[in-house]
């Protein structure tokens, strides 16, 4: 484990912890699952775990719309979990790498609501706002704030505008944008 270019030769296994192994009858993987299988997996070659974002999150978006960056998912296990899969993965000679997506939050994080809710927020150039909805007309949405997730073709059904469809907010995030006009492009 000593080697800097460890991963050249590494064999990874991708792990999405909330489909892999469930502990406790909850009816979804978690962090105690998978250190469970850690000697399956080690007998099976592998010598990384890669797992798939563990963070707290609304789960919109597969959990990679994180909303803490510092502590685990409660459905997952708790951060003590996590220390624990660690010392037990690195006692069997496995690494583990986690997805950290810092360039996508949720709109629950700290980040998000602060750059929101004042416009001299030191967190307001994190994400790209504008007050007219034609500025990023080639912009692809992802979520519509004020709208349960649906497919595009659902999506166009129902008629509506972005400024209609966003409704807490006169401002509009670039990647929600971006969604809607590819939404467009695709029911044509």
């Amino acid at each position: 484990m000593s080697s800097s270019h460890w991963y050249q030769n590494a064999i990874f296994y991708e792990v999405y912890v909330r489909a892999f192994k469930d502990s406790n009858g909850d009816g979804h993987g978690d962090i105690n699952g998978l250190a469970e299988k850690l000697d399956y997996l080690k007998e099976l070659g592998v010598d990384c775990l890669w797992l798939l974002p563990i963070y707290p999150s609304p789960l919109k978006d597969d959990g990679y719309d994180i909303s803490d960056y510092r502590n685990i998912h409660p459905d997952y296990g708790s951060l003590e979990d996590f220390k624990c899969l660690l010392e037990e993965a690195h006692r069997r000679g496995l690494r583990v790498i986690t997805d950290l997506v810092v360039n996508h939050t949720s709109d629950a994080h700290p980040w998000f609501q602060a750059s929101r809710s004042d416009r001299r927020s030191p967190f307001r150039d994190y994400y790209v706002w504008s007050d007219d909805d034609r500025k990023y007309s080639q912009a692809r949405i992802i979520f519509l704030e004020g709208t349960p997730i649906v497919s595009k073709p659902n999506l166009m059904k129902t008629g509506k505008t972005v400024p209609e469809m966003i409704t807490n907010d006169q401002e509009f995030e670039l990647a929600a944008i971006r969604a809607y006009n590819e939404a467009i492009a695709l029911a044509h």
